[in-house]
């Protein structure tokens, strides 16, 4: 079985929070993590507070062009109780105001979600959606310690021919990482706590007052830190896919996959004609599962993106895997019963293909490294097996070996009250998806209840990060502009719609 096969369970989608794979060091790359092309040094640096920037663009395996941005690196200690030590250079971009009229003081930073995303890798793909907002306001990012170009922590899978995910093989493969890894950094030291302070400290170099933090996924949890330490700097929050910060993420994934499934596939079981050619989707993913953890199967398939002729295991892990990522866009969960009713009747090769072409396509999408130094200081005491999990999609897998390797990690301080409710009145903006498969609407609530500045929307038949959806992006530079989220109509948002699962591979019926 290959790499990308074995790991698809563990891996987060797009945005989302924790996933873990068997892990390895990986060697540095020789080119820019975060695909940013720097200017020649002859170029004058343009100043924004103490900061020179230099022209540069932004690229990301998930958009086709490039984003003309500004580029700096600042030098922050990697301990700040030994300001002598180690040094990490954060990678900052800075998208400079599109309007001609006054450029307001106060900028955008957002933060990318995971933990291990990199903020300048991510953002060029939602530049469309900052739009609005990009006519007065500056958009910053900063590349979190631990990943892109700010001393990338990156672990890969294994590349042996084992599919060995026990507690104790992947135990083994975080102590290799963790000694690989500890000749570049304290991994200690790359905590959610460690990375605010850095973003403030980039708040003062750039000379502002106050900024506007944009969160995504984990990106909620770094902005609700950031207002609970610096509440003075905080303007606005704007918190798309919350994870509250009283929830630690040890078993949340699948019981929450299991409920958002329910939902999506009910779209299909209360639809007759779907209903009739398909039957009922988790009965029949159920039935698919059983029968690839008792006898996995080789299948032959065409490669989507080179269209040749391969061959492949497709294990239980693998549809797992597939289907909590495919759960995060309803455009793309449509497809799952069609694709697992073919697969029930022995025709697996569509499903393969769609397994190797996802998990290519994430390779490279997390800092595994920094993700197990949060996840590990921060959330380690959840990871516990859970009796009621063992029957879902997910089962007790990912918490049973995080906490493997998390007994080999270093772990970093974090304060008391971490996992304390963030209560403030800074003007919140929070976002859910009503199929949301790790961050439920019931977070979001959770939340707000706290801030009595903040409102809720949960965008109807929608998954994970949406900030983009409909008319959430004219809402959000609304809320940028006034500051009152209280005083946005959100009634343009009842135009959103459930997507009708596919019947075919032409799609869903007319």
């Amino acid at each position: 079985m290959s790499r990308k096969t074995r790991t698809i369970l563990a891996v987060a989608v797009i945005a989302g929070v924790l996933g873990y794979r068997v892990l390895q060091p990986k060697p540095e790359a020789a080119t820019d993590a975060a695909g940013n092309t720097a200017a020649p040094a002859t170029v004058e640096p343009l100043k924004l507070g103490s900061l020179a920037f230099t022209p540069c663009s932004l690229s990301s395996p998930m958009s086709r062009s490039s984003l003309e941005a500004q580029c700096a690196t600042y030098e922050v200690p990697e301990d700040r109780a030994n300001p002598d030590g180690r040094t990490i250079a954060l990678n900052i971009a800075w998208l400079q105001p599109r309007g001609g009229g006054e450029q307001l003081a106060d900028p955008v930073f957002f933060l990318a979600g995971g933990p291990g995303q990199a903020a300048v890798a991510t953002y060029p793909p939602l530049d469309p959606v900052f739009r609005e907002v990009r006519k007065q306001r500056s958009v910053i990012l900063v590349d979190q310690r631990g990943t892109g170009k700010s001393n990338l922590l990156s672990c890969e899978s294994a590349d042996d021919s084992a599919a060995d995910l026990s507690p104790a093989a992947l135990q083994a493969q975080a102590a290799r990482c963790v000694e690989a890894l500890s000749k570049k950094a304290d991994l200690r030291h790359y905590t959610t706590t460690d990375a605010i302070a850095d973003l403030d400290a980039v708040r003062q170099a750039i000379g502002a007052a106050q900024i506007n933090l944009v969160g995504v996924s984990y990106g909620t949890r770094v902005a609700q830190q950031y207002a609970m330490r610096y509440p003075a700097s905080t303007r606005s929050l704007v918190l798309d896919s919350v994870v509250p910060n009283t929830l630690e993420l040890g078993n949340i994934f699948a019981r929450n996959l299991d409920d958002a499934l329910a939902l999506q596939f009910a779209l299909c079981t209360k639809d007759p004609v779907c209903k009739d050619k398909l039957g009922d989707p988790r009965a029949e993913l159920d039935t698919l599962l059983a029968r690839l953890r008792a006898q996995p199967v080789a299948v032959q398939y065409r490669d989507a993106s080179s269209g040749e002729l391969k061959q492949d295991t497709l294990r239980a892990e693998s549809v797992a895997g597939l289907v909590r990522m495919y759960a995060y866009m309803p455009l793309a969960s449509s497809l799952l019963p069609k694709l697992i009713h073919e697969a029930n009747a022995g025709r697996y090769e569509n499903l393969m293909a769609l397994v190797q072409m996802m998990t290519g396509q994430m390779q490279d999408a997390m800092a595994m490294g920094m993700q197990m130094s949060v996840v590990c200081s921060e959330d380690a005491d959840s990871m516990v097996v859970r009796a009621e999990d063992a029957g879902t999609v997910l089962g007790n897998q990912m918490p049973e070996g995080m906490a493997a390797m998390c007994k080999v990690w270093p772990k970093g301080q974090v304060p008391d009250d971490f996992h304390s409710a963030l209560s403030s009145d800074v003007p919140a903006l929070v976002l859910e998806g009503e199929f949301d498969p790790v961050t439920p609407p019931r977070y979001g609530e959770e939340v707000v209840k706290s801030l009595p500045n903040g409102r809720l929307f949960v965008l109807r038949g929608q998954g994970h990060n949406v900030i983009g959806a409909g008319c959430m992006p004219k809402l959000f530079a609304q809320f940028i502009e006034k500051n009152d989220a209280a005083a946005l109509d959100g009634s343009c948002l009842e135009k959103l719609d459930y997507v009708a699962p596919f019947t075919s591979f032409n799609g869903a019926e007319p």
